[in-house]
């Protein structure tokens, strides 16, 4: 499964294991028991949704391959309870890709409210960012043909340059990265990601992603 995210973003699952039975066999391993059919085991997920017994959700695991701007992998990044290996800018000449808004925002007040800005600002706003990442990547480029190391010459960067990493994460720990980055509190970018992932996370475990939202999401 794909999804295109922003401009040049992506997310891709490509490996998973495990199924809502997975969780039910290792709710009931304590007593010697597995699946007793679709119904029991529908609302014994339920249950351990409901009570907060989240154990028996690490046994499923997804590994996703993300591609987003650096600031959207930083706060991602803090969901510490998975595994990651990122592409390293000292080693590989990093692509002339950053994220350019489509619209941009004003914050409106302290309760994360924003307004998009009148077309003519915004476009005005976009063409001054598109020269700034141009003239930004041409530095970083002088500087590699200049012969300064690739560890250096990233410096320049800015935080809008897209990265790339994989990301392997256990269905208890994704349930808590989508319960807070699909809310609405969560910047924008972000939550694009994450609605994608919340998309891959219903599709792989039905059962499950039906008792999250109900329990969950949307209490």
């Amino acid at each position: 499964m794909e999804f295109k995210i922003l401009d040049h973003g992506f997310v891709r699952l490509i490996d998973f294991m495990g199924s809502d039975v997975a969780i039910v066999q290792a709710a009931r391993v304590s007593l010697g028991e597995g699946s007793k059919g679709e119904e029991k085991d529908r609302r014994l997920i339920d249950y351990l949704i409901r009570n907060g017994h989240e154990t028996p959700f690490e046994q499923v695991v997804f590994k996703f391959h993300v591609k987003c701007p650096l600031f959207v992998a930083r706060q991602w990044f803090r969901h510490r309870w998975a595994s990651y290996n990122e592409i390293s800018g000292r080693y590989t000449e990093m692509e002339d890709e950053f994220y350019l808004p489509t619209k941009f925002r004003t914050q409106k007040a302290k309760d994360y409210t924003y307004q998009n800005l009148d077309d003519v600002t915004n476009r005005q706003w976009r063409e001054k960012l598109e020269k700034f990442y141009h003239s930004t990547y041409q530095l970083y480029e002088e500087l590699l043909a200049a012969g300064i190391a690739k560890e250096q010459a990233r410096i320049v960067l800015p935080l809008a340059l897209y990265t790339q990493f994989y990301w392997t994460v256990n269905a208890r720990s994704l349930m808590n990265f989508l319960k807070l980055r699909t809310d609405v509190h969560a910047q924008e970018e972000i939550r694009e990601y994450a609605n994608a992932i919340a998309e891959v996370f219903k599709n792989k475990l039905p059962w499950t992603y039906e008792s999250f939202e109900k329990h969950i999401l949307k209490p």
